[in-house]
C-alpha cells in the first residue's frame, strides 16, 4: 500500500486502530524504536535537488557565444600581429565572467539567507515522558504535542484536539483555516481531511496530539518539492537572445572580413597573407568587446536597484526577462491583500455600521452614517462587540522590534479583537468580570463555537458566533433597539438579505447570538451536565459582524500600471469564487464580466478550450497545485512570457515553470523561494511592477549601448573602404590599432555608463516587447549604421581632408607616411572620437529629449567623455605611445576642430526626436 493510500486509511480509521498500525502507544515510541525508524526512514528534512557545482557555474560564465566569440577573437588578433590587442580581449572576457559569478554568488548568499526552514524543535513522546525533540529527529509512528503558534513538522493523524484551526495555506492557497478534530470529516477540496494534518501548515488555535504517519520527502510537502526539482529551467530569453545577437555580428563581422579580404587583393593588390591578416583586424574590429561587461554591469545595476525595491532577483538573466512579461499569474492572498482579515461593516437588525481602518492595527473606529459612535450607547452594536470578544481563544500582539502585529490565533479571531479594541472595548477587565467557565469548541457538523461565562453569582452567559445559516435557526428571539423580542419571518427574510448583499461584495459574514441562563446553586455540577444542545438553544439573535482581507493600498496603482503597459493579471487562488472575484473587480484587476473558472471545472477543460479561455478575462479559484502548473505551462504554449508568484508549497511547480517565479519573502515556504526567480522581501506585488519596469530598462539600456557601439564601426569602416575602393590612392586614413584604440580604449566607458540609464518617461506605457524581437531590430540598425554612424563617417572623413586639404592637397599628392600623415589619421581617430561623444548623449534616450531625463543625470557616461578625451590626449602626446598607435601631436586649430564636433551633431538629433514626438503624437509625460 502506498503512502497516499495509508494516509487515507488511516483519516477513516480510529485512533487506536492508527496507533496499532503504526506500532506505536499514545504515550510515542522508545528512544531506540525512534533511532532504529530514522535509520530505515531517514532525517525528517526536504531534501534539495543536487544544483550544480560551483565549478560548473563559475565555468559557465566564460562559454556563452559570446564569451567563445571573445576567445576566438583574442586568437585572431595575437594571430594577426597583435598580441597586446589579443590579451586586452581575453582580459575582458575573464573579468566579465568574475563579475557575472561573483553578482550571482551574492544573490545565492542573500536567497539562502531568507530560506526558511521546517520548525526546530516539537514536543514529542518518548520513553512515555514528553520531550523536546528537533523536527528532524522525527519518524513515523512519533506522538507529538501541538499548540496555537506551532508549526506542523510532519504528515499526521489527530489523535487528540481541542478547538483546533489549521492555517493550510502553505498547501492549499486558502486563507481560511480549516478546522481540526478527531472524528472524520473528508471535507471538500485537496488536504481537507479533518482528522489529517500536513507538514509545513501552521496551527492558529488551539492545542492537540498527532502522531506522525509520513516524514520528509514523503510529506505532501516533500512530495510537491520533489515534482518541483524534477523540472528543468528553460534558458533565459536575454541568454537566447544573445546567442542571436552573437550570430548576427559574427556573420557581419566575417562578412565585412571577407570583402575587406577580396577588395586588398584585387583593387589594392595586396599579398594573400597581408590581405588575411588586414581582414582579422577589421573582423575583431567588428566585434563588439565591450557587449557582454555592459549586459554583466546593466543586469548587476538592475539586480542592486530591484533590491531596494524589495525584489532580490536570484538570476541575473531573470531581471531582462521581467521586462518581457505579458502576464502575471498571481497568488491573492498576501500578494493583492493583506493578509489581515479586518472587519469592515458590523450589522444588526436596527441599524448598519461601518468599521474604518485596516489590518491588525487598531488605528479605526465605528461610524454610524459617517458619524462615530460610541458603542456603549449602542445596546445591540455593544453586545455583538462583547459576545465576539469573549468568545474568542486569538491574541494579537505588537512587535515591540518592528510594530508588525503578531497573531496567536486564527485570522477571523483576530480581525474581532481588532473590531474590539476600535470600539474601546476592555477585554482583560471583561476576562476578569465574566470569566469563561465552560467552552464547546467548533466543529463542522455544527459551524459553531460556544463559550459559557459567568455573569454573577446568579446568571450565566452563552456566547455563540460561527456560520449564520447554523445560528439563526436556534434563535427564538432577537435584539432590536436594546430590547429582547420574539425573532419574526420578517428578520429572518431581513437577515438573509444583508447577507446576500454580502457575500456578493465577496465579504464574508459571522453571525453572533447570547442567551442567559440562571445560575443554580451547584454550579459545577450544573457545567458539567450543560450539554452543547442546551446551551446553544433558544438563543437571541444580535447581529453580524463582517469582514474581508483588504487589498495591500499600492495594489491599485500597480494593478493600473500593469494594464497601462499591457500586461495581463490572472488571479489563480485557493480562495472562493465569488471572493476572488470581488477583490480582483475591486482592485481593478478585471471587469465584472471576467470569467471564474474553479478547479472542477478547470479539470474538466481540454487544452484547446483552455487556451481558449485564458486570451479573454479569467480570474481561477479553489485550484489545486498541478492546476497552478497546467495554467502558466498552457500560458506559455499561448507564447506569453510567464511570472507567477506564489508563498506555498503548492506554488512551487508553477513557480518552477514559470519564465520568472515570484516567492513572497515574509511568508514564503522554503520550496517556494528555492524554486523562484525572484524573491519579494515585502510580498507586495507593487514590488513586482517595480521589477518589471526595472527588466524593461535593462533591455532598453542594451538596445541604447548596442547602438552606440555599431555607430562607432560605420566611420571605422568607411576610411578603410576608401583605401580599397580608391586602388591605394587614398591611403589608409585609419589603422587597425586606431580602431581597436576605439573599441577597447574610448568607447568602453561611456558604453557601460548608457548600461547604467535609469528608466525613460513613460517606459510602463508601452508594450511588452514581442517574443520574436531581437536587440538588434531595425531602429538600432538605422540609427547606428544610417544615421548616426554616416554622420560620423562624413565628419571623421572631412576630419581627413581638413588636414590634407592644409597641406597642399589637392595640388599635391595625399600622404602616405609622415608627419602630415600621422597627423591626419589622428585627427580621423579624433573625429570619431568627439563624434561618439554626442553619439553618447544621444543614446541616452530613444525618443525623450535629453534635457527632459537631465543633462548630467547620468554621471557614469561623462566620466567616460572624460575618461575618453584624456585617453585620446594621451596616445597623442606620449612619445612611444605614438609609434605604436601612428598618432602625433595636433594643433590649437585641430583641437577646436574636435571640441566643436559634438555641439551640431547633438544638435541635430534633438531636432530628429523632436520631430520625431511631434510626428507620434508623444506628450512630455509619456515619452519613451
Amino acid at each position: 500500500m502506498s503512502v497516499t493510500e495509508k494516509k487515507a486509511q488511516y483519516a477513516t480509521d480510529s485512533p487506536d486502530e492508527v496507533l496499532k498500525d503504526l506500532n506505536t502507544t499514545a504515550t510515542g515510541l522508545s528512544e531506540a524504536e525512534a533511532k532504529k525508524r530514522l535509520t530505515q526512514y531517514g532525517d525528517n528534512t526536504i531534501t534539495k535537488a543536487q544544483g550544480e557545482s560551483r565549478f560548473k557555474a563559475f565555468i559557465k560564465n566564460f562559454t556563452s557565444l559570446m564569451a567563445i566569440l571573445l576567445w576566438v577573437s583574442g586568437f585572431v588578433a595575437i594571430f594577426s600581429g597583435t598580441l597586446e590587442l589579443g590579451i586586452a580581449i581575453w582580459l575582458v572576457d575573464i573579468i566579465n565572467g568574475l563579475f557575472s559569478y561573483w553578482q550571482q554568488f551574492q544573490a545565492k548568499k542573500a536567497t539562502d539567507s531568507l530560506m526558511a526552514m521546517l520548525p526546530t524543535y516539537t514536543q514529542v513522546y518518548r520513553d512515555g515522558k514528553l520531550e523536546q525533540k528537533n523536527a528532524t529527529e522525527l519518524v513515523p509512528g512519533d506522538v507529538f504535542m501541538l499548540q496555537a503558534g506551532n508549526s506542523i513538522p510532519v504528515d499526521a493523524r489527530l489523535i487528540e484536539a481541542t478547538s483546533m484551526q489549521v492555517d493550510q495555506s502553505a498547501l492549499t492557497g486558502e486563507s481560511v483555516p480549516e478546522s481540526k478534530f478527531v472524528k472524520y470529516d473528508p471535507g471538500e477540496g485537496q488536504f481537507a481531511e479533518s482528522n489529517l494534518i500536513y507538514a509545513g501548515t501552521t496551527i492558529g488555535a488551539g492545542t492537540g496530539k498527532a502522531v506522525a504517519i509520513a516524514t520528509g520527502m514523503h510529506t505532501e510537502f516533500g512530495k510537491i518539492a520533489a515534482l518541483t526539482q524534477q523540472q528543468k529551467k528553460a534558458k533565459s530569453p536575454l541568454a537566447i537572445e544573445l546567442d542571436h545577437l552573437t550570430r548576427q555580428i559574427s556573420i557581419i563581422a566575417i562578412g565585412i572580413g571577407i570583402a575587406f579580404f577580396v577588395a586588398s587583393i584585387f583593387f589594392v593588390h595586396y599579398p594573400v597573407a597581408k590581405a588575411f591578416i588586414f581582414a582579422l583586424g577589421m573582423i575583431v574590429a567588428f566585434i563588439p568587446e565591450g557587449l557582454l561587461p555592459t549586459v554583466s554591469l546593466s543586469l548587476a545595476q538592475g539586480v542592486t536597484r530591484m533590491a531596494k525595491k524589495h525584489a532580490l532577483v536570484k538570476d541575473l538573466n531573470s531581471v531582462e526577462t521581467l521586462g518581457e512579461t505579458t502576464v502575471i499569474c498571481s497568488d491573492k492572498t498576501g500578494t493583492l491583500t493583506q493578509n489581515q482579515m479586518t472587519v469592515n461593516h458590523v450589522w444588526t437588525r436596527s441599524k448598519e455600521y461601518i468599521v474604518t481602518g485596516q489590518g491588525y492595527v487598531n488605528n479605526g473606529h465605528i461610524e454610524l452614517a459617517g458619524q462615530k459612535v460610541d458603542p456603549a450607547k449602542e445596546p445591540e452594536l455593544n453586545r455583538l462587540i462583547s459576545v465576539s470578544a469573549l468568545n474568542n481563544d486569538t491574541q494579537v500582539q505588537q512587535d515591540k522590534d518592528n510594530g508588525k502585529p503578531k497573531i496567536l490565533g486564527t485570522p477571523t479571531e483576530a480581525a474581532l479583537i481588532i473590531l474590539a479594541q476600535k470600539a474601546g472595548y476592555d477585554l482583560a477587565a471583561a476576562n476578569k468580570e465574566t470569566p469563561r467557565v465552560k467552552e464547546f469548541s467548533f466543529d463542522s457538523d455544527r459551524k459553531r463555537m460556544s463559550t459559557v461565562h459567568q455573569i454573577n453569582d446568579s446568571t450565566l452567559a452563552v456566547c455563540v458566533k460561527g456560520s449564520l445559516s447554523d445560528i439563526v435557526h436556534q434563535c427564538d428571539t432577537i435584539q432590536v433597539d436594546g430590547k429582547i423580542r420574539p425573532i419574526t419571518d420578517d428578520d429572518r427574510r431581513a437577515i438573509d438579505v444583508a447577507n446576500t448583499k454580502y457575500a456578493k461584495l465577496g465579504l464574508r459574514s459571522l453571525a453572533a447570538a447570547y442567551r442567559e441562563i440562571p445560575a443554580e446553586s451547584d454550579q459545577q455540577k450544573q457545567l458539567d451536565n450543560l450539554t452543547i444542545e442546551e446551551a446553544e438553544n433558544h438563543l437571541t439573535f444580535v447581529g453580524l459582524t463582517v469582514m474581508a482581507d483588504p487589498p495591500r493600498p499600492e495594489i491599485y496603482d500597480a494593478v493600473k500600471k500593469c494594464h497601462e503597459a499591457n500586461i495581463k493579471i490572472i488571479m489563480v487562488t485557493g480562495d472562493s469564487s465569488l471572493t476572488a472575484k470581488s477583490i480582483a473587480v475591486k482592485i481593478g484587476l478585471t471587469s465584472d464580466k471576467a470569467r471564474v473558472v474553479t478547479g472542477t471545472e478547470l479539470e474538466a477543460m481540454s487544452e484547446a478550450e483552455l487556451q481558449d479561455a485564458l486570451k479573454g478575462e479569467i480570474i481561477f479559484a479553489r485550484v489545486a497545485p498541478e492546476q497552478k502548473y497546467k495554467i502558466v505551462s498552457t500560458l506559455q504554449k499561448n507564447g506569453e512570457i510567464v511570472a507567477s508568484t506564489g508563498d506555498g508549497v503548492n506554488d512551487a511547480p508553477a513557480l518552477k515553470k514559470a519564465d520568472i517565479g515570484v516567492a513572497m519573502g515574509v511568508t514564503g515556504t522554503d520550496v517556494a523561494k528555492d524554486a523562484a526567480d525572484m524573491i519579494l522581501t515585502d510580498d507586495n506585488f507593487a514590488s513586482i511592477v517595480a521589477a518589471i519596469e526595472e527588466g524593461r530598462t535593462v533591455y532598453s539600456n542594451l538596445q541604447k549601448f548596442l547602438t552606440y557601439i555599431l555607430t562607432s564601426n560605420v566611420p571605422e569602416a568607411v576610411p578603410s573602404a576608401l583605401f580599397l575602393f580608391s586602388g591605394g590612392l587614398i591611403p589608409l586614413p585609419m589603422t587597425v590599432m586606431q580602431i581597436l584604440t576605439v573599441d577597447l580604449g574610448t568607447d568602453m566607458l561611456p558604453a557601460l555608463g548608457l548600461g547604467s540609464e535609469r528608466a525613460e518617461p513613460g517606459i510602463m506605457q508601452q508594450p511588452p516587447r514581442a517574443k520574436n524581437a531581437h536587440l538588434m531590430n531595425k531602429s538600432v540598425v538605422w540609427k547606428a549604421f544610417l544615421w548616426y554612424g554616416l554622420i560620423s563617417s562624413a565628419v571623421s572623413t572631412f576630419a581627413y581632408f581638413f588636414v590634407n586639404v592644409q597641406n597642399g592637397w589637392p595640388s599635391i599628392a595625399l600622404a602616405a607616411s609622415g608627419q602630415v600623415y600621422s597627423r591626419a589619421t589622428t585627427m580621423v581617430l579624433g573625429a570619431i572620437v568627439f563624434s561618439q561623444i554626442a553619439n553618447a548623449l544621444n543614446c541616452r534616450t530613444k525618443t525623450a529629449s535629453v534635457m527632459q531625463v537631465g543633462l548630467f543625470s547620468n554621471r557614469r557616461v561623462w566620466y567616460g567623455i572624460v575618461f575618453e578625451v584624456i585617453l585620446f590626449a594621451f596616445l597623442t602626446m606620449t612619445p612611444g605611445v605614438q609609434e605604436l598607435f601612428n598618432t602625433t601631436v595636433l594643433q590649437g586649430s585641430d583641437w577646436l576642430f574636435l571640441f566643436a564636433i559634438p555641439i551640431p551633431i547633438f544638435l541635430i538629433e534633438q531636432l530628429r526626436k523632436w520631430i520625431d514626438r511631434r510626428r507620434l503624437g508623444i506628450t512630455s509625460k509619456a515619452v519613451a
